[in-house]
């Protein structure tokens, strides 16, 4: 697997391509749309819609997508962020890792989240957080299985969502 920031135009749009694919993936995990209720209709995810998904998520200087590919395939995204803004956190966060539902099952996921986690590791990062809503059970057992811990419960920032949040030591 190969994990690669986002690249974007010199006008900083998603090339069209890349739109396309990304816009395949996220409406594959129609089940986590329908719980998430990022996107209003998830059996319609558009193309215009993930793109300014994503770049409400790259206006903060502290966030990367970074974009995992197997045998050339794009099997999922994972959106990151260096610095949490509650400046008594010093931990980094996973705010999204995402397989393509056609790819699921495979290993992919664990990989994609231990390729984040060694990038963190890189810089000299000591643990990571992230938060999971409390009606989706599947990402909870995925996250503890990886050795992630609940340390508390809180809304989400953007859409105030009941979550778990998960801190690993690394």
């Amino acid at each position: 697997m190969i994990l690669d920031s986002l690249p974007l135009t010199p006008d900083h749009d998603i090339p069209v391509p890349l739109l396309t694919e990304l816009t395949a993936l996220y409406a594959s995990n129609r089940e986590f749309q329908a719980l998430s209720g990022d996107f209003p209709d998830p059996d319609d995810i558009r193309p215009e819609q993930v793109a300014v998904s994503l770049a409400e998520e790259l206006a903060n200087p502290e966030a990367e997508v970074l974009l995992a590919r197997s045998e050339g395939a794009l099997v999922g995204v994972a959106i990151t962020l260096a610095h949490h803004p509650d400046p008594a956190d010093p931990d980094p966060w996973i705010g999204l890792l995402m397989v393509d539902a056609t790819a699921q099952r495979r290993g992919y996921g664990r990989r994609l989240a231990s390729l984040v986690e060694d990038r963190f590791r890189v810089e000299g990062r000591t643990a990571v957080r992230l938060a999971v809503l409390d009606n989706n059970p599947r990402a909870l057992a995925f996250w503890t299985a990886l050795g992630y811990e609940t340390i508390g419960h809180r809304e989400d920032r953007r859409l105030a969502r009941p979550c778990a949040v998960l801190r690993k030591e690394l």
